[in-house]
């Protein structure tokens, strides 16, 4: 059984001026193209929908949109000062020893050379050493299957970003 009643943070959403919803979206994702082709499928019936959405518009996402969108997150373990989001989703770093912050600074940095983009993983859960061993494992893939992986992990914290968005008390 479906209710017929739009969850109070999504309708929310639905009723923001554009600039607001794109302001609202932009926050999650930092492609313009995402987010274009998320205003345009407004209002929104269910939560869900909205997911639906971001799935289909990231799986739609050309290289260079890609690039932007990472362009919008700050390597794993140096979140932005004052991004409350960011320091959220790596909290598996804020404990980490100094010797593990130094080791991810350096694979982070040997990525991003191999790569030419920040090291992007769903961060939201997983510990230092996880995050660590999965830059490690990484960082021998191609270009192409590196950038596949990117696309599910954007897509991952695109999810999470868009349902603490509709969650969201007034």
């Amino acid at each position: 059984m479906t209710s017929t009643s739009t969850p109070p943070g999504l309708a929310r959403f639905n009723d923001l001026e554009e600039p607001a919803a794109f302001a609202a979206l932009h926050e999650a994702c930092a492609s313009t193209a995402w987010v274009k082709r998320l205003l345009a499928a407004r209002p929104y019936a269910s939560a869900e929908d909205l997911y639906t959405a971001g799935d289909a518009a990231m799986a739609e996402l050309t290289a260079e949109d890609l690039a932007e969108a990472m362009a919008g997150h700050p390597p794993i373990g140096r979140p932005e000062p004052g991004d409350p989001t960011s320091a959220r989703e790596q909290r598996g770093m804020a404990g980490a020893s100094e010797e593990l912050k130094a080791e991810m600074l350096e694979l982070n940095l040997a990525y991003q050379e191999k790569f030419g983009h920040v090291f992007l993983i769903c961060a939201t859960g997983r510990t230092g050493e996880q995050m660590r061993d999965a830059v490690k494992e990484r960082i021998g893939n191609t270009p192409e299957r590196e950038r596949e992986i990117v696309r599910t992990e954007l897509g991952k914290i695109n999810r999470i970003r868009l349902a603490r968005l509709v969650e969201e008390d007034a």
